[in-house]
């Protein structure tokens, strides 16, 4: 049967037996213990670690499990628009997420010295400043995208599952290299203003809105031994609706963000004012010209 509607059971206890699989869920779940036996670590040194960073990284962790393991990956290979949702949820849901977890940043402070210098150095080499490139960045994030949608790698990836787990990984990583750099809460050697940051946001969103609308008025299926066009259509629609949905709230959370730090500005100019104001009466009071005045 083309495009088969997703039965709620399936999305939600469908697991993906696949061994694709199986290697993605050992690596989350090592790197989710690493995560939180790092912060534990840390506490145990008397640091303190923000537990809405932990929540949003161990969400991040989830969200990438049950977009390559769970229900909505059986629907995968047999209709567009879930795939078309899954694929969001590698490139536009899970990066930020796991990117206000700040994990460079706990590696930073949790490891021993050694560790911590030689990632700091790794961090801030030419390698990791040419990947922290916002226009590189951009152009891997919409490029991925736009390729796997328009071009033959989209029905390749459809008849071979081990390319099809290497798609899921290529969307996984363009998202992290954009969202790792809108974000800006982890250590990275390159730190964009939040102009720039909006900047991305707002270039990125009329890529993706155009690419669903591209797909939306498709006259044939992308992959006709699987998917009807309605379904071909209907994904694009989707990408069209859900994309710009994320973008809004992107933005609508770096705003916050934004209003947040210039209030903080604003308190620490108050503060320098205040303690330069002490200072010159101090001076005045004690040893200034007024005070010999008065004698």
């Amino acid at each position: 049967m083309l495009s088969p509607d997703p039965q709620t059971s399936d999305l939600a206890f469908a697991w993906q037996t696949h061994w694709t699989s199986f290697v993605a869920v050992v690596v989350q779940v090592a790197v989710l213990a690493w995560y939180l036996g790092s912060t534990r670590r840390l506490v145990a040194l008397g640091r303190h670690w923000s537990l809405l960073r932990t929540a949003s990284f161990v969400v991040g962790i989830l969200v990438t499990a049950y977009a390559v393991e769970g229900g909505i990956a059986y629907y995968q290979q047999r209709n567009f628009t879930t795939h078309v949702v899954q694929l969001l949820l590698l490139i536009d849901v899970a990066p930020p997420l796991l990117a206000m977890g700040a994990p460079l940043t706990l590696a930073l402070q949790s490891s021993p010295r050694r560790v911590s210098a030689a990632l700091f150095a790794a961090l801030h080499g030419r390698t990791v400043r040419a990947l922290s490139n916002p226009l590189a960045a951009l152009v891997v994030s919409i490029g991925t995208m736009y390729v796997y949608f328009l071009t033959p790698v989209y029905r390749f990836s459809e008849e071979h599952p081990v390319f099809l787990a290497y798609v899921h990984l290529q969307f996984f990583l363009a998202g992290c290299a954009l969202w790792w750099l809108v974000v800006g809460r982890d250590a990275l050697a390159r730190r964009l203003g939040i102009g720039m940051r909006f900047v991305l946001v707002l270039v990125q969103a009329p890529c993706d809105a155009a690419l669903g609308l591209v797909i939306a008025m498709a006259t044939k299926p992308f992959y006709p031994a699987g998917n009807t066009l309605a379904d071909t259509q209907t994904g694009g629609n989707v990408l069209l609706g859900l994309a710009e949905v994320l973008i809004v709230a992107v933005l609508a959370l770096m705003f916050v963000e934004w209003a947040r730090e210039e209030e903080r500005k604003a308190i620490e100019a108050d503060r320098q004012l205040d303690a330069a104001l002490a200072a010159v009466r101090a001076v005045t009071g004690s040893g200034g010209p007024g005070s010999e005045l008065e004698r």
